[in-house]
């Protein structure tokens, strides 16, 4: 719960310190569950621009289960990273430590989108981007 208190806190007063996107794999993640608060989590992401789910997104994504970075189960999760990686962002922000925010995986990421010329950006947790005072 700490950590969710965290990231309303990081929506409420960093959000504007940025450039935003989102993706449709986030819209429908974040439409699910309870009704009430999909409708609250899809209201905050309404604005945002829609980053293209391309062919190059899905065949680095499929590249990154394929190597076996990501269990054949987190295919969401390397679609988050793929996107992000494509489009060529800054930084993925995150709470999902198991796949994303994990230091590990991101060094085996790292070497992955370099061999495809790519950079990988930051993944991390909105805390890590809290504007420090």
């Amino acid at each position: 719960m700490a950590r969710q208190q965290t990231t309303r806190d990081w929506w409420e007063t960093c959000r504007g310190n940025h450039e935003l996107f989102t993706s449709q794999i986030v819209l429908d993640e974040a439409g699910a569950g309870d009704p009430e608060s999909a409708q609250a989590r899809l209201e905050l992401l309404e604005p945002l621009p829609l980053l293209e789910i391309s062919s190059p997104v899905l065949v680095f994504a499929q590249k990154i289960i394929k190597c076996g970075l990501l269990p054949v189960e987190a295919d969401r999760d390397a679609a988050h990273i793929a996107t992000a990686t494509i489009h060529q962002l800054d930084a993925l922000l995150s709470l999902n430590f198991r796949h994303l925010v994990n230091a590990s995986i991101q060094a085996r990421l790292r070497r992955l989108a370099s061999s495809e010329g790519y950079e990988l950006p930051a993944i991390c947790t909105p805390e890590e981007l809290m504007d420090i005072i």
